[in-house]
């Protein structure tokens, strides 16, 4: 037996897998608006029978879209009740088998043991464990493999130029669970994967006149995986979290920071390729240089471009979000750069929500 303070050595997020009803559309949609490369496939004509595989990657970003073949498949189940949506938050670790005894030990819900994949690359090992919803943490290994993904993996065909984004990383991945549901999910970062609370935001801090939210950020030992958990609060109409909870059927990843060293720059070539982002109103970046203090990009730039900003002691950070990915109002992303700030944008939380409403009223879900 281990003791009581040992977890698992997580290293950082090795990639993220989404269930999708059609995976080749689904890549040529990654591709085509964030910039995302196909690197890796799995399928058919690999010996896979019942899925497919695409795996896209920018920087360290690395995002695998898996379809079903078969009409039974419970891939398909999924996608019948979420939509597209993450699957997988697989984190990179020293030692499967030992991440995955120590996780169980500390009271994580198996689903897949210590498992290994071999081909003339290497090997990896591969363990799940359950997390909030149908979300689930899979333990990747993989020290000793070169190959382009995973062993089954074949190299992807050569795509179509995709546009240049600049993104390079995940910064984050934010939950929403039930409302009650937040301090159980705290609780499980902190006691079965040794993460520690960054930050606590309350409802008096994420309101508007007509909803709310609590959140609270858990992050790994090295920092380098942030994990936001939301949770609705009472409010006079229904939350944007409400609203998710509803049309996801029940708690799921809301949306997947992304982050760049040129948001301007990004965020041009995200609208130029199709994504479309929630705007906030001009008076928004009046007295914007008194809130924040001195800021290398223009003000004027990031008002044409509604993008926030918001500081700490630390120094700075920019922002922008996305309009929801599909038909659903579920998944979105997050444009992110730092310039020295961890934080979350807690200045915007106000304009931010206000802005989401807008786009709730416009689907008449407010």
């Amino acid at each position: 037996m281990h003791p009581a303070n040992t977890f698992p050595d997580i290293h950082g997020i090795d990639y993220l897998e989404l269930y999708v009803s059609n995976a080749r559309q689904a890549v040529h949609f990654y591709r085509s608006t964030l910039g995302l490369i196909p690197i890796a496939y799995a399928g058919l004509e690999t010996g896979l029978r019942d899925r497919t595989s695409y795996v896209l990657a920018s920087g360290e970003v690395r995002l695998m879209l898996t379809a079903p073949l078969l009409p039974e498949h419970p891939i398909g189940a999924f996608v019948a009740r979420h939509g597209d949506g993450v699957k997988d938050i697989a984190l990179r670790v020293t030692d499967t088998t030992e991440a995955y005894t120590l996780a169980l030990e500390h009271g994580a819900e198996p689903v897949l043991p210590p498992t290994v994949y071999e081909d003339g690359h290497g090997r990896v090992v591969k363990a799940t464990i359950a997390a909030y919803g149908d979300v689930v943490h899979s333990f990747i290994e993989r020290q000793d493999y070169d190959g382009p993904f995973l062993p089954g993996f074949s190299p992807a065909a050569v795509p179509p130029a995709s546009p240049a984004t600049g993104i390079i990383a995940i910064d984050h991945v934010v939950a929403n669970v039930e409302l009650g549901a937040m301090e159980r999910w705290v609780a499980y970062y902190r006691d079965i994967l040794g993460f520690a609370q960054l930050l606590h935001f309350d409802d008096r801090e994420i309101s508007t006149e007509y909803s709310a939210l609590m959140s609270k950020v858990m992050q790994n030992g090295s920092g380098r995986i942030k994990l936001p958990i939301n949770e609705p609060a009472e409010g006079r109409r229904k939350s944007q979290i409400a609203e998710f909870l509803d049309y996801f059927g029940g708690p799921g990843v809301q949306h997947i920071a992304l982050e760049t060293n040129d948001i301007c720059a990004t965020v041009d070539a995200l609208r130029a390729a199709g994504i479309r982002f929630i705007t906030v109103p001009p008076v928004y970046y009046e007295g914007l240089s008194q809130r924040v203090g001195p800021i290398d990009e223009s003000i004027a730039s990031l008002r044409e471009r509604h993008i926030l900003v918001d500081c700490d002691e630390e120094g700075y950070m920019l922002q922008i979000f996305s309009q929801p990915l599909q038909d659903r109002p579920t998944l979105f992303v997050e444009i992110i750069q730092r310039k020295g700030s961890r934080g979350f944008g807690k200045g915007n939380f106000k304009a931010l929500f206000e802005a989401i409403e807008r786009e709730q009223s416009s689907r008449g879900n407010l």
